[in-house]
């Protein structure tokens, strides 16, 4: 039971349970399932009117949206409270990292990236900061988030979810490959 709490989930058992929410919420009210929906829904509750982005009915839009959020955050903090976390990254993903100056791999993330302190840094900030200002406008941009447009989008056979989904892997090949080892390793 330890290990359900935790997340450590095996995939045959996760991904099905993904996999079933969108006919399910298709066929309570033709909703569609991504965290960044969720997150517009919670900005136009929190602060109605300041932004015209945000300057929508929310209630209409979608409770259940803000209900969602709230399980995704309680399942983080349930999940975070499991013991003692090793995250399993290959042999070579851990050579890859070391090579740019990762060593600490105790927690859920690399402290030399996502504490406080390392915020204070240039890596740290261009990571933390930039990096989430980055994913915002992208999400903004492509109209929607990765999972709902690899979950929702490709399963409803939408050509411009398909076409964000090879945007969002080029881009993290490209991030991978390129952007990581100059912020990380070379600042």
């Amino acid at each position: 039971m330890t290990a359900w709490l935790s997340g450590e989930w095996p995939w045959y058992v996760a991904g099905p349970l993904i996999g079933l929410f969108v006919p399910a919420l298709l066929i309570v009210g033709n909703k569609v399932f991504g965290i960044s929906a969720s997150l517009s829904h919670l900005c136009a509750a929190v602060a109605p009117g300041k932004v015209e982005y945000f300057r929508y009915d929310w209630r209409r839009a979608g409770l259940w949206n803000l209900v969602f959020l709230a399980g995704v955050l309680l399942g983080g903090f349930l999940a975070s409270q499991g013991g003692p976390h090793s995250i399993h990254i290959s042999d070579a993903t851990h050579a890859s990292l070391v090579k740019l100056g990762i060593h600490d791999f105790s927690g859920l993330a690399p402290r030399e990236l996502f504490t406080w302190h390392a915020l204070l840094t240039v890596r740290g900030f261009v990571s933390v900061v930039v990096g989430g200002f980055l994913v915002g406008f992208g999400t903004a941009y492509a109209a929607g988030c990765t999972s709902g447009h690899a979950i929702s989008g490709l399963a409803n056979v939408q050509v411009p979810s398909l076409i964000a989904v090879i945007g969002f892997f080029a881009g993290g090949l490209a991030a991978t490959y390129f952007i990581l080892p100059l912020v990380i390793g070379g600042v």
